[in-house]
């Protein structure tokens, strides 16, 4: 159960906030003041709400003619401050005016300080929310959970010269003649308290757009508005979109989506007035890359899709929050083939956590703050969207989608459990979906189906998956499962739901082939016999491409697992050789980077390039270094990749140094340079620099203007080979040129950096990074697979944990332990698999 000492008393109901927020960006504190209408459902001498970081200066409670002053305790572990009366308040409406004062803090949470340099190099400083899971709280004394939805109504204080937004649309501006405006925002639907948002800075905003009535801004910092084109045009199509889907208008009065330098998220969800990093929102279009493009795409069709799912109507408590976030991953926009692309990256995200016996079920008691920031990780988004899109393929996408509506219209402006929505999928589909669910929902880890060809059909045999096995371990699903294939020389399609350890399926003949995860929707391994596997193999031109992918998936994983060895992957990978999809591709490279990092020895390392250059020489040949006209944005990537892969990991001399000739003309024209060869260039180069490369890359990162183009090359920064990079990359971080979003993941990337990782060092730096981000360092330590390095992390984050991310922790160290055991089972055998 929710561990109580973390819930507020619910005594007193909060209705309605008008608040007055008066940031003073050149101290970095602020004051404020709050009007709270309330109901009292109880008489109470003492009302509990929450404050962390600030001080009450003065709160009374006002109801008619009668006014009671209360005295202020705090509880600093709790978050909580306790106002307590000489006299009990009695039951009914009340009114709390309180006074407050704060912190513009650091740590990219609550109510804090951004700054950016403008086109004259000048800092300029801004102050920004992020209230979500827990920090409205640092901001305003609130009742700071979320089933305590109340309006809101915000007034801001602030220079006349500078921009501000809110989650209401502005209805006033009032001049104060010491050059300040106080400017007034019209009140909000009820909602909860970690949707509001205020942003103060030197911004400015397009025009407003009409969507169906809905005025819609791009709003970034000066000097930026020639980025803000592509975001306008995917907010306007998403908005329209979602609106149709869900059969209900907007439930706010506009939309801003607002640009922020320093942001822990990629975006937050606040009810009109979306705050996103900027690199997924502002965008050189002709300079970008298709993934950079669909990558602004999918969060802002996930941000706006929450409006609905999350914000108008939203869970009871954090327990529910992977709801809201698989809903809106499962709604990011279609385009550029989107359920492979959700393949390629959601499955995997959630996979690699799911597949360990330190995974969590999707949905469990969240007793404190601590775990409600842990909910936000690849299960809650990649398990959750996984399972809701196969839940969509076994109901139908009209049933779902009406279930979603029925959904939506009956809890609107409410609060939810998740069997709730259970309950309306039920009812538009006829199906037990709830019983179904429960079985992913509410157990870790995911199954695996061994598939046999029986006398005239197939048999399916579930149990769990584990990295490392654990034969004791007899968890079992309710598997929605669709086959295809043939058999007895005819086409089948059929679906069947497993339910126990085994079922067969007859099929009206022996088996030629089949597909035990037909269309790739189901979240679950396919291991088939040897057969069947040899079957599948030449028929791969039969496969979509999802299913093409999820079988390369597949393969690799059980060679980490231990369940297949290396040597048969490279003969799978060598079937690929006339693969024309760049996803399949990227799971193919993806695999065969791992065997460079993990298993090849010096000694095997020159035939494993020559192999390497072997497999991609065919596409090479085809793709060339430029682009043909009229061909696609996804072959267009495809050429990124590979090129990318023959510089780094078949190191071919002649492509290194065609990427160096081709990056100088690029530094020169930017334009004349396709934007996938420009990022694989980058990457060819980093991999093959020097000191002087490094700095001028690092000249370039501070540089570009375009958010995209700087993290290019921080990311090329993070990846150069010699101990010295690592060393100049850590002074960066240490005085703040990288900026605190991104100090996690630049640490994550140097320590996955196969030559320099080991030297890599954490203890001078943990100290600076901020809370919410300290998860992403350990995306860097399952790289840590030679076993006596891997030891010395182990025993370091022993001595050293990250509070803040222990799950995170536990769960790549178990990872790294499989992937020592694969180092260790398969390094001998690579030496035998790979071609003379």
């Amino acid at each position: 159960m929710t561990d109580p000492s973390y819930r507020l008393p619910r005594q007193v109901v909060p209705r309605h906030y008008r608040l007055r927020m008066e940031p003073d960006l050149d101290s970095a504190t602020f004051a404020g003041s709050e009007v709270v209408t309330l109901d009292v459902v109880e008489a109470t001498d003492r009302v509990e709400l929450n404050a962390a970081e600030l001080r009450i200066d003065q709160a009374r409670f006002v109801r008619s003619n009668a006014s009671a002053h209360a005295e202020v305790e705090y509880d600093e572990e709790l978050q909580r401050a306790t106002l307590l009366l000489a006299q009990p308040l009695s039951a009914g409406r009340w009114e709390l005016h309180c006074r407050f004062s704060g912190i513009l803090n650091d740590q990219l949470r609550g109510f804090y300080l951004s700054t950016f340099d403008d086109e004259d190099g000048n800092e300029q400083v801004i102050a920004t929310t992020q209230f979500e899971a827990t920090d409205a709280r640092r901001a305003l004394p609130c009742w700071d959970e979320p089933d305590f939805k109340a309006s809101f109504g915000v007034t801001l204080v602030v220079p006349e010269d500078l921009m501000a937004v809110s989650t209401g649309a502005e209805i006033e501006r009032e001049s104060l003649g010491d050059g300040r405006v106080a400017i007034t925002f019209a009140e909000t639907i009820v909602m909860s308290t970690y949707l509001v948002a205020f942003v103060v800075g030197p911004f400015e905003a397009t025009p407003p757009a009409d969507v169906n009535g809905v005025p819609l801004r791009i709003v970034a910092p000066r000097g930026k508005m020639h980025l803000t084109g592509f975001a306008l045009e995917c907010s306007r199509f998403c908005l329209d979109y979602l609106a149709t889907y869900y059969g209900i208008p907007y439930p706010g009065d506009k939309v801003d989506m607002v640009a922020i330098p320093d942001f822990a998220f990629g975006a937050m969800e606040n009810l009109g007035c979306i705050t996103y990093r900027e690199s997924v929102l502002l965008v050189d279009d002709e300079l970008a890359t298709s993934a950079e493009k669909m990558r602004i795409l999918d969060v802002i069709g996930h941000e706006l899709a929450h409006m609905w799912f999350g914000d108008l109507v939203t869970m009871k408590w954090w327990n529910g929050i992977w709801l809201n976030e698989a809903f809106a991953t499962f709604m990011e926009s279609p385009g550029w083939k989107r359920w492979l692309e959700f393949a390629a990256a959601e499955r995997p995200w959630a996979f690699k956590t799911d597949e360990l016996a330190g995974t969590r079920p999707v949905e469990f008691e969240v007793r404190s703050p601590a775990q409600a920031e842990g909910m936000f990780d690849g299960i809650t988004y990649g398990k959750g969207s996984a399972v809701l899109r196969m839940m969509e393929q076994y109901l139908g996408e009209e049933p779902f989608r009406a279930g979603v509506e029925s959904y939506l219209r009956r809890h609107a402006y409410g609060n939810t459990e998740t069997s709730d929505l259970w309950e309306s999928l039920d009812g538009s589909s006829g199906r037990p979906v709830g019983e179904i669910m429960d079985t992913w929902i509410l157990q870790g880890g995911y199954p695996q189906l061994t598939v046999r060809a029986e006398e005239g059909g197939v048999s399916l045999e579930q149990g769990r998956f584990l990295l490392i096995p654990d034969p004791a371990d007899t968890s079992t699903w309710k598997i929605p499962v669709q086959l295809r294939g043939m058999a007895g020389g005819e086409p089948f399609e059929t679906g069947v739901l497993v339910e126990g350890s085994r079922v067969t399926v007859p099929l009206g003949g022996p088996v030629d082939w089949v597909i035990a995860n037909a269309g790739g929707h189901g979240f679950y391994r396919s291991r088939y016999e040897e057969p069947l596997l040899d079957a599948l193999v030449d028929r791969l031109h039969l496969l979509d491409p999802v299913e093409r992918f999820v079988l390369v998936d597949d393969a690799w994983t059980f060679v980490e697992a231990g369940r297949s060895g290396v040597s048969g992957f490279v003969s799978l990978a060598s079937a690929f050789r006339d693969e024309q999809e760049q996803a399949v591709w990227g799971a193919l490279l993806g695999a065969i980077a791992s065997i460079g990092h993990h298993l090849v020895t010096a000694s095997t390392r020159p035939r494993y390039e020559r192999w390497v250059a072997g497999l991609l020489a065919p596409l090479a040949d085809q793709l060339g270094w430029a682009p043909a006209a009229e061909e696609t944005d996804l072959v267009r990537r495809l050429r990124g990749r590979v090129i990318d892969s023959l510089g780094r990991l078949a190191k071919l001399p002649e492509v290194v140094e065609q990427a160096r000739s081709i990056h100088e003309q690029r530094v020169a024209e930017p334009t004349s340079v396709d934007p996938e060869v420009a990022g694989a260039v980058i990457s060819v180069c980093a991999a093959h620099g020097d000191a002087e490369t490094y700095e001028r890359f690092l000249d370039r990162h501070r540089a570009v203007r375009n958010p995209q183009e700087s993290l290019k090359y921080l990311r090329a920064l993070a990846s150069f080979d010699a101990e010295d990079a690592v060393d100049r990359t850590f002074e960066l971080i240490v005085d703040r040129t990288v900026r605190n979003q991104d100090t996690s993941w630049v640490l994550a990337r140097m320590l996955a950096n196969r030559t320099t990782g080991p030297y890599a060092r954490l203890d001078a730096i943990l100290e600076i990074i901020p809370p919410m981000t300290q998860s992403r360092i350990a995306d860097g330590f399952p790289a840590l697979s030679h076993p006596e390095v891997a030891a010395e992390v182990t025993a370091f984050l022993a001595e050293n944990p990250l509070p803040n991310a222990a799950k995170a922790v536990e769960q790549k160290l178990e990872r790294l332990s499989a992937l020592v055991k694969m180092r260790e089972r398969e390094t001998g055998a690579i030496a035998g698999a790979l071609p003379e």
